[in-house]
């Protein structure tokens, strides 16, 4: 695994952390940490020891948006060097978003700009109820390009509306009830939100959940229900005599634990 500048993977047994690790400027961003988030999470989507990847933020703050001395270089570049700099930033949300072991994202201080784009892109997203969100990208005359995708899917056409076109400043329990995150937690983000979702996560057949995973991707991104009617059957059926597909129906039926709990 690569050393990184702006990031850290700190691993608990099946559990990898992937903390953002520039506190002094509450974890705002760069080009090298969006390389080393996307970086992070390609290799840990791969790595047959990690089973649950969490994100979370150093010091004060989860993420306070883009650093302002790469917003004074990129609002020099021209446009072939601002697209590639952009298209770098959405690959580095899709990298989230197709990582093929469950993400959960554990917000806390800010949640600024472009850092609501690496909450929304998890499967599960958690708040400490006095999180400052903003999605405040007009108030500079920009827009929320690169992690509108995400944060529609979350939230749906008009609370994406309100929280775009407006800017405006939201605290953890308005973003729940806009259905930014799952849940906003008062204290302590393990025992009110996480260890219970990594408590069932960890009982599901880990390939199970990858292909789940990959399953909701089409049919949220791609499938007609023509096409699901014809890939859904055939998905289930390559599943079904799969090894592990085998092991959890027989340990269904033979009531007792399928081999990966025991193995916890």
């Amino acid at each position: 695994m690569q050393s990184f500048q702006t990031i850290f993977i700190e691993k608990n047994q099946s559990i990898s952390t992937i903390w953002l690790n520039r506190p002094t400027i509450h974890n705002a961003f760069n080009e090298v940490m969006i390389q080393e988030i996307m970086d992070a999470f390609n290799y840990l989507s791969e790595d047959d020891d990690t089973k649950i990847v969490i994100l979370r933020g150093k010091g004060k703050s989860f993420c306070a948006g883009a650093d302002l001395n790469w917003m004074r270089d990129v609002a020099n570049y021209s446009y072939e060097q601002n697209y590639a700099e952009s298209l770098n930033l959405s690959k580095c949300f899709y990298s989230i978003y197709t990582c093929k072991k469950p993400t959960i994202a554990i917000v806390h201080g800010a949640a600024i700009g472009g850092a609501n784009g690496l909450l929304a892109a998890c499967d599960f997203a958690y708040a400490q109820v006095d999180t400052t969100f903003s999605l405040s990208e007009v108030k500079i005359g920009i827009i929320p390009a690169c992690i509108s995708p995400y944060v529609t899917k979350r939230v749906g056409e008009y609370s994406a509306k309100e929280l775009m076109l407006t800017g405006k400043r939201f605290n953890g329990q308005e973003a729940q009830e806009v259905k930014l995150i799952n849940r906003f937690f008062e204290s302590d983000p393990e025992a009110e939100c996480v260890q219970p979702v990594i408590d069932q996560l960890l009982t599901s057949g880990p390939k199970a959940i990858s292909h789940c995973k990959n399953l909701l991707f089409h049919l949220c991104n791609d499938w007609s229900l023509e096409t699901a009617l014809d890939q859904t059957a055939k998905i289930i059926a390559d599943i079904r005599s799969s090894d592990e597909g085998q092991e959890g129906m027989a340990a269904f039926l033979e009531k007792r634990k399928p081999s990966w709990v025991n193995q916890l």
